[in-house]
C-alpha cells in the first residue's frame, strides 16, 4: 500500500529528537542555559508516543478499509527489521564495551531482550542505557494493538474502538492516582523518592499510555471524512491552539516531581501535543506545505540518534576530558550533537539499509504467496 506522507510530522520528529537530546545532556557537563531549557525535554518522549499512535494506527486503518484486516506477517515483519538490528546492536555495545556506558551499571540482558525494562527500572542504581524504557513501552503497543484491531473486526465491533481508548485513558489516569498514593506518597519525605517516582510513575506502561492513546484517537477519528475536513480547514489555527495548550502544560508541569504534574501532567501534555500533531496533519498548515531537508533528516535519523546520543555524548567527553578541553559549553554541546547525527548516519548505512534489503526481499515472499493464494482460491 502507498504510504500517506505527512510532512508536518516530520518537522514535529525533528522537534522531538532535539527535546530528547537536550533534556539527557543535562546528565553530562552542560553550559547553564541548558537547565533552563532542558527540562522541558522529558516531553519529547510523550510526542514520540502520540506520532507512533497516530502513523501506526493510520496504516492499520487503511489496510483495514483495503483488505478487511491487518496482515500480521507483513505489519511484524516491517517493525522487526526496522526496530531490532539498530537496537541489537546498541545493547550489543553497552554489554561488550563497558566503556560506551554513561552510568555505572546495567539492568539484566534479559530485560532489555524481552522489552520489560521499563518495569522496576531502578534508575539511580542502573540507570545505563535507562532511555530504552520507552522503546520497550513502544514495542509493547505494536503488539497488543494490531490484536485488539483484529479481535474488534472478527465481532463487527470497531465502532466501539473511540470508546476503548477513552476507557484506557481514564484507567492510566486511575492507575498514576493509585501508584501515587501507594508508592511515592508514603516515601515523600525519605531518600527513596526519586526511586520509586520513576519506578511507579514515569517508567511503567500502564501509567504512560496517554501519548498513545491519543495518536490512536488522532488516527481513527482521521479516518471519518469530516474530521479531515475540518483539520484541513484549520490547520494553522490548530497549531496555535497547541502551541497555547503547550505553552500551560509545560507550565503546569514546572514542578515536575509534583503531585498535580504527577496526576495530571502527562495527560495533558499528551492533550496539547495531539492538537499539535492535527494541525501538523492539515492540508493547509505551514508545517505541512513545505518540506525542510534538515528536518526532514533528523527525523529519519531521530530513532537511531535516540539509541545512541547517550553513548556518543559520553565518549565525545570522555575525549575532551583527555585532551583537556572544557566540555561545559555551548561549543562543546554543537561537537556533540554533531557526532550524534554522524553516529545517526552510521546507523542508517550500515545497519538500517542491509536491514531494509532482508526486510524487503521477505516482504515480496509474503506478497506473491499472498498474490498466489488469491488467483488460485
Amino acid at each position: 500500500m502507498n504510504k500517506e506522507k505527512f510532512i508536518g510530522l516530520d518537522h514535529l520528529r525533528a522537534v522531538a529528537i532535539l527535546l530528547v537530546f537536550l533534556y539527557h545532556y543535562r546528565m553530562f557537563e552542560h553550559p547553564a542555559w541548558v537547565d533552563a531549557i532542558g527540562w522541558i525535554g522529558w516531553t519529547g518522549v510523550d510526542l514520540f508516543f502520540i506520532l507512533s499512535g497516530f502513523l501506526i494506527s493510520n496504516q492499520f486503518f487503511r489496510e483495514i478499509s483495503v483488505h478487511g484486516t491487518i496482515r500480521l506477517k507483513v505489519f511484524f515483519t516491517k517493525r522487526f527489521f526496522r526496530i531490532i538490528p539498530p537496537y541489537l546492536f546498541t545493547l550489543w555495545l553497552y554489554f561488550v564495551f563497558p566503556l560506551v556506558r554513561e552510568r555505572e551499571a546495567l539492568p539484566p540482558l534479559w530485560k532489555f531482550l524481552s522489552f520489560t525494562q521499563n518495569y522496576g527500572l531502578d534508575v539511580i542504581n542502573h540507570g545505563t542505557f535507562s532511555h530504552a524504557w520507552s522503546l520497550c513501552i513502544e514495542e509493547q503497543f505494536y503488539l497488543v494493538l494490531p490484536i485488539l484491531l483484529l479481535f474488534l473486526i472478527r465481532l463487527k465491533q470497531m465502532k466501539y474502538l473511540k470508546i476503548i481508548i477513552i476507557l484506557l485513558l481514564i484507567s492510566t489516569f486511575v492507575l498514576r492516582i493509585f501508584s501515587w498514593h501507594a508508592y511515592v506518597l508514603p516515601n515523600l519525605e525519605t531518600p527513596d523518592f526519586w526511586k520509586k517516582w520513576y519506578m511507579n510513575i514515569y517508567y511503567p506502561t500502564h501509567t504512560r499510555l496517554d501519548g498513545l492513546a491519543i495518536g490512536v484517537l488522532i488516527g481513527a477519528l482521521f479516518q471519518a471524512s469530516t474530521f479531515k475536513m475540518m483539520i484541513n480547514r484549520n490547520g494553522n489555527l490548530l497549531l496555535f491552539i497547541g502551541t497555547i495548550a503547550t505553552t500551560f502544560s509545560l507550565w503546569f508541569c514546572n514542578d515536575f516531581y509534583s503531585q498535580h504534574a504527577s496526576l495530571f501532567g502527562f495527560t495533558l501534555v499528551a492533550v496539547s501535543y495531539g492538537i499539535l500533531v492535527t494541525g501538523a496533519i492539515s492540508g493547509n498548515s505551514f508545517l505541512s506545505r513545505k518540506s525542510n531537508r534538515i528536518t526532514t533528516q533528523l527525523a529519519a535519523l531521530s530513532y537511531s540518534v535516540y539509541l545512541s546520543h547517550k553513548i556518543v555524548i559520553h565518549l565525545v567527553q570522555l575525549f575532551f576530558g583527555k585532551i583537556k578541553i572544557p566540555a561545559s559549553n555551548t561549543i562543546g554541546l554543537l561537537i556533540c550533537f554533531t557526532f550524534c547525527i554522524l553516529a545517526g548516519l552510521f546507523y542508517r548505512y550500515c545497519i538500517e539499509r542491509p536491514s531494509a534489503v532482508i526486510k524487503n526481499k521477505i516482504l515480496n515472499k509474503i506478497e506473491s504467496r499472498i498474490t498466489n493464494n488469491m488467483f488460485n482460491s
